[in-house]
């Protein structure tokens, strides 16, 4: 009898794992973000960097440009890291995400990214920013149209 309870719960996790591979997010952990104030505030990284987010206009239907300008510690404007944005709505996940896009940079080192905002309600965009291809820092913007 005892046997049989030993190999009955070794089927079980395997079982749990075939069903899961498939799906490898139910196992591992889910990502976090740091919620960030407002635009126009200073946003540290760690003790290296900080960022200044922005929006060239109020959130609202249509497309809107985040601006990010990022700054090393002696605050001197600085464009050595990739950002990565992720926008969509986290009440209705997967159904307007843009999935990673990365920020542009224009001519006076200001990483933008386009967010489409499609329809009324609460939106989110994630912030990966990146030294090489290892991620220093996640944070999320939040905010209602």
């Amino acid at each position: 009898m005892k046997n049989f309870f030993y190999i009955a719960t070794w089927m079980a996790v395997a079982f749990v794992l075939i069903l899961n591979v498939g799906n490898p997010g139910y196992i591992l952990a889910e990502e976090t973000y740091e919620l960030l104030p407002d635009a126009g505030k200073k946003c540290p990284i760690g003790e290296d960097y900080y960022f200044i987010y922005s929006f060239d206009k109020k959130p609202q239907l249509g497309t809107i440009i985040l601006k990010v300008e990022l700054f090393d510690k002696a605050g001197q404007r600085v464009t050595d890291l990739k950002i990565i944005g992720d926008s969509g709505m986290p009440s209705m996940k997967g159904h307007h995400d843009s999935g990673d896009v990365e920020f542009k940079l224009n001519k006076k080192g200001d990483y933008l990214l386009p967010v489409n905002i499609v329809m009324p309600g609460d939106w989110e965009v994630k912030l990966k920013f990146l030294k090489g291809e290892a991620i220093i820092y996640r944070g999320s913007i939040r905010f209602d149209i």
